[in-house]
């Protein structure tokens, strides 16, 4: 291999899915073009699987950073200070060609070391507007790779870093965008898919039942219902599917989604970064009900920008009651011609090769020569 096929990539990620789906995405990535990786987070990077469990694991402390300025941190945020200085420690000794950063607070004792150290560096925003993290470290960093085509809270001292790569999805989902959009004839069964989620299984499991209840009587007797659900749910909507004479498909884990989410004719879901990516991915229609107390309501700018390119409706939470839900299921199935339009608006937003992007934009930054000093002083 050549220096460049073999520096070494750091990655800064932790906690949630949204934040590991990508940085396990691009690891598998570079790791099939030859990089050594590396991984800096915080405690909770102990549930780090895939494509990451095989990878140098270093974890450091790290903080909160809501609503604070850089120096407001350094200063009251001591686990943001002593893991900027565990990172900035790990980085001397490790000698990275490149620091890639995946939003959330694991990630920024590491990339402010990284650029404190003056090393190349990227950062990777799901959603449709940046994250406090990011906002942070945007204007510090060398490239801002965006999931969304229009990312809203962007400084504007990093617009010109910007490059497009779509959200990462798992292979598995990836195999399935070549699927087509499943016939809506008029006799068949209709299939429904809803991924709730631990923060919104809740609600649908309240909600979706009674919504199939009022539907049009042809259009229920044609439903199929596969339903995410909370463990402690499940009985419960089990029993109000069963007083319309349904037997739904619920289950609180389904370990083959992208074969559902293939065949489903619409989805009900939250609007996070990973469920979007999917969702684009394989290109189906959604209606997409943003969690309330997301930060920043980062779902709702997700959703926003679903609805603008055609590829999904945004129902916001306060109006998904099941006269809202049944209207809408109804007046869709009435007009199949929009739900394919819809599916081919969904997939046509999708970038089914944005882990392969994201790549391209890291390998970009790697200096000539994996040992080359960083460019910038400390």
């Amino acid at each position: 291999m050549n220096g460049q096929a073999q520096a070494l990539v750091v990655l800064a990620a932790g906690g949630t899915g949204g934040h590991v789906f990508p940085a396990q995405a691009l690891a598998a990535e570079l790791v099939e073009r030859g990089y050594r990786l590396a991984l800096i987070t915080d405690q909770r990077g102990d549930a780090l699987g895939g494509s990451l469990s095989a990878v140098a694991t270093y974890r450091i402390r790290a903080t909160g950073v809501a609503g604070k300025r850089l120096a407001a941190l350094l200063f009251s945020g001591p686990n943001l200070a002593v893991g900027t200085v565990q990172a900035r420690q790990l980085l001397k000794r490790l000698k990275p060609a490149v620091v890639v950063g995946f939003g959330g607070y694991a990630s920024v004792p590491t990339m402010l070391a990284a650029t404190f150290s003056g090393l190349r560096t990227a950062i990777h925003e799901q959603n449709a507007l940046l994250g406090r993290a990011n906002r942070l470290l945007a204007p510090k960093v060398d490239r801002v790779a965006t999931s969304f085509l229009v990312s809203a809270g962007l400084p504007a001292d990093a617009r010109d870093k910007v490059t497009h790569t779509g959200m990462p999805v798992r292979p598995a989902i990836a195999a399935m965008r070549e699927r087509a959009y499943p016939d809506l004839d008029g006799a068949g069964p209709i299939e429904l898919l809803v991924l709730g989620g631990s923060q919104g299984a809740q609600v649908f499991s309240q909600v979706i039942p009674e919504a199939v209840g009022l539907l049009a009587d042809d259009l229920r007797r044609r439903l199929r219902v596969t339903q995410q659900c909370r463990p402690e749910d499940l009985e419960d909507a089990r029993r109000r599917y069963r007083a319309l004479g349904m037997e739904a498909d619920l289950a609180a884990f389904f370990d083959d989604v992208p074969e559902r989410l293939a065949r489903a004719h619409l989805l009900i879901s939250r609007a996070g970064a990973s469920t979007v990516a999917e969702i684009t991915a394989v290109g189906r229609p959604a209606i997409l009900v943003p969690y309330p107390f997301a930060v920043d309501d980062h779902q709702t700018a997700n959703a926003h920008a679903m609805d603008e390119v055609g590829a999904g409706w945004l129902m916001p939470h306060e109006a998904f009651t099941p006269e809202t839900l049944a209207a809408r299921i109804n007046a869709l199935f009435d007009l199949p011609a929009t739900l394919e339009k819809t599916a081919a608006s969904a997939r046509a937003a999708g970038r089914a090769e944005a882990a392969a992007c994201l790549a391209d934009m890291v390998a970009a930054l790697v200096p000539n020569g994996a040992s080359e000093a960083p460019r910038r002083a400390a």
